[in-house]
């Protein structure tokens, strides 16, 4: 356990983007009230994660993490829940088939509600209003009363944060993941761009690669891994009261961990010196993702990792590269080499959505599926080029059937964006999209692993 740290110790530090509550007895009651909460995810299951992703920092696995920008009451459905599930179901048999890797699989799913903004209001003909915050602080909808950041709606976050657990255990348990229904995961949009046609092709070999199993006497029904699938939650760290609230001192080891979610992440504006996010998520024992960007030097890393992770312990810190297409190779390279020379044990993760945003002519905020693709590419070949793992990809995207990310091989134009463009807040990769992405991930896995084979002979 970290020295000298408490659940509310980071009240003490700097604390950025949160918000401010009008009623401060309304928040300590709530903060009351879901201190009492059963936990939302066990110790246990944080420390298998952090046990997956130690395998990943050793170069022996891929970390896919995906799911909504920022998740919504409004579109809280359980189809919503499992297209989005099955998508990400789809990419990680990919990785695992096309490009011979494990893959650990997390969502950014129940709880990812929170989302810091550059401004702290917004005006719109003439009108000034508090920011979106996220539902979990704030309504979308541009009115006074909507606007108001109200505790209240911590509690109905962890209702909804409860029921997507609960259905996603289903799903990863209950028989929906099991590999003889890989071709009944596509759905139909993904069916009518060229990668549905060579998951499906990939999907018929694996059906022949479990016949043969099964002739061999080895009986796919009853070898747990092909009946089911460990899949993991995660969420930005944000809104601190909430997960202070939800900190629980794990009765096996004594040590205290954020039940709200099995992994969480610090973001590029909450991660600095004197932090007050920094300083919670220092001292539980779930594993950490921390965003690095431009801004981030070096030495400064260095000491992050030295305050968020002393102990040096495998699979605890994720780093999530998320730089910009045209920026990944100039500026990755010197935070790998020093991490590297430091000895720190890191997942090196790609973040290709949050440097591409640009405005449309059409007026929408988007992401051109190439300079997803582009910061990808760059990510890869940075890691070959300094002997490193590429180990993971962090991406929004969703199984719903949207117009939000500009390009891809079934050619989403700027006029198309606004014929389903749902989002929140930012543009996702729609389902055939994150195939496409992970098909062109698991070609880069496989140069990777031929490179490494031709250095070891």
């Amino acid at each position: 356990m970290a020295s000298n740290w408490t659940p509310d110790g980071w009240k003490a530090k700097e604390a950025r983007h949160l918000p401010v509550y009008g009623d401060v007895e309304q928040l300590g009651a709530v903060e009351t009230t879901l201190a009492k909460f059963p936990p939302l995810v066990f110790a246990g299951e944080a420390r298998e994660l952090k046990k997956d992703l130690a395998e990943v920092a050793a170069g022996r696995g891929f970390l896919l993490q995906g799911g909504d920008c920022a998740e919504s009451f409004a579109e809280f459905h359980p189809d919503n829940i499992r297209d989005t599930f099955r998508v990400l179901l789809q990419m990680a048999v990919v990785l695992t088939f096309a490009g011979k890797q494990p893959v650990v699989k997390v969502g950014r799913m129940a709880g990812q509600f929170a989302k810091p903004r550059s401004a702290p209001t917004e005006t719109i003909g003439g009108v000034e209003l508090p920011s979106y915050l996220g539902d979990i602080i704030n309504g979308v909808e541009f009115d006074a009363e909507t606007r108001r950041n109200d505790p209240e709606r911590m509690v109905k976050a962890y209702a909804q944060s409860a029921s997507t657990l609960n259905l996603l255990r289903a799903f990863a348990s209950g028989g929906y993941a099991n590999l003889r229904q890989v071709h009944q995961w596509t759905l139909e949009h993904i069916n009518r761009s060229p990668w549905g046609e060579r998951f499906s092709q990939m999907a018929d070999r694996i059906g022949e690669a479990l016949d043969f199993m099964a002739a061999c006497g080895v009986n796919p029904s009853t070898v747990p891994q092909l009946q089911g699938t460990n899949f993991y939650t995660s969420h930005e760290a944000l809104l601190l009261p909430y997960e202070q609230a939800l900190t629980r001192r794990d009765s096996l080891t004594g040590d205290w961990y954020d039940c709200s979610a099995h992994m969480l992440w610090i973001g590029d504006r909450t991660r600095f010196e004197g932090s007050a996010h920094v300083e919670f998520l220092r001292g539980v024992g779930n594993p950490i993702g921390m965003k690095c960007g431009p801004s981030l030097e070096p030495d400064a890393l260095i000491r992050m990792l030295d305050t968020l992770n002393p102990a040096r312990e495998p699979g605890r810190m994720t780093l999530i590269a998320r730089f910009g297409h045209d920026k990944v190779e100039a500026g990755l390279p010197k935070l790998v080499r020093a991490v590297k020379a430091e000895g720190h044990p890191v997942v090196w993760s790609c973040d290709p959505m949050h440097g591409n945003v640009i405005k449309s002519d059409s007026g929408f905020k988007t992401r051109p599926f190439d300079r997803i693709l582009s910061e990808v590419r760059g990510f890869f070949a940075v890691h070959r080029a300094e002997g490193t793992h590429a180990g993971g990809v962090h991406v929004e995207m969703t199984g719903q059937d949207v117009t939000e990310c500009t390009g891809g091989a079934i050619a989403i134009t700027d006029e198309a964006l606004k014929d389903r463009y749902h989002t929140h807040c930012d543009p996702r990769l729609n389902g055939a999209q994150s195939i496409e992405l992970a098909f062109e991930m698991a070609d880069l896995l496989n140069l990777e692993m031929s490179e490494g084979r031709r250095e070891a002979a």
